[in-house]
């Protein structure tokens, strides 16, 4: 389901480093002495020092933090590099290993007081209800996404990889779509379903469909919008 959400192009930019803003610049990148103090223990090299303080800043700003850490965007490293007083382009050196970038995080993780959230975890099951309730009245995946993220970060929740979250936004639909179905599945009377499937055809007076034309918004406060206004409310689907 999660395929034909989103593009395998969108998964990568999901996955990836966005452009950042002078914003973001100023409000993420902006490590203190403390931070630098915190990855800078004895006998840790600069290209580790410089990576372990990149994941630090992206976190907050992600989410999460890419795989590829010497993606991030030059101005963020710049930065950072400065407060370290190392060569930014020590950053291409560092995480070879997996395993070097996953643990930094967890020590970042904790260092900063957010929390993963594997599979099976309370974490992960608050949210499935947090995109179930939303899917109930919102359809769009790049929205319950985007929501999702959004409320992870609020509680300082490592985002899960983007295709889990993408699948967990296709199940929260597909479950939303089902529950809906359940609850009013009892009011669509053979009636009802007719009145609803004449609202999707071309009206040759209104040059458009019932559901286009109900949808559409006035265009300015004339009487002739205000009419047409009225005439939507009392003439409905009928």
């Amino acid at each position: 389901m999660s395929e034909k959400m989103f593009s395998e192009e969108q998964l990568a930019q999901l996955r990836s480093f966005p452009e950042i803003s002078a914003d973001e610049l100023i409000r993420y990148f902006a490590p203190t002495a403390a931070d630098a103090a915190f990855v800078s223990p004895g006998g840790r090299v600069p290209a580790d020092r410089l990576g372990m303080l990149v994941q630090l800043c992206t976190l907050p700003w992600l989410g999460f933090v890419p795989d590829d850490v010497a993606s991030a965007p030059s101005a963020a490293v710049a930065r950072v590099a400065e407060r370290l007083v190392a060569a930014a382009a020590a950053l291409r050196l560092y995480g070879k290993r997996e395993q070097t970038r996953s643990d930094h995080l967890r020590l970042i993780a904790k260092y900063m007081e957010w929390q993963t959230a594997p599979a099976g975890s309370q974490a992960m099951k608050e949210l499935e209800q947090f995109l179930l309730d939303r899917a109930m009245g919102r359809d769009s995946p790049t929205l319950l996404f985007n929501l999702a993220r959004e409320y992870l970060m609020a509680a300082k929740v490592i985002r899960p990889g983007a295709l889990v979250l993408a699948k967990m936004v296709g199940t929260a639909r597909k479950a939303a779509a089902d529950l809906s179905s359940q609850l009013v599945g009892h009011l669509l009377t053979a009636e009802v379903r007719a009145d609803l499937e004449r609202m999707l055809v071309v009206d040759a007076g209104l040059g458009m469909t019932r559901l286009e034309w109900l949808v559409s918004p006035a265009r300015d406060a004339s009487a002739t919008s205000v009419k047409t206004a009225i005439d939507k409310l009392t003439r409905g689907v009928g």
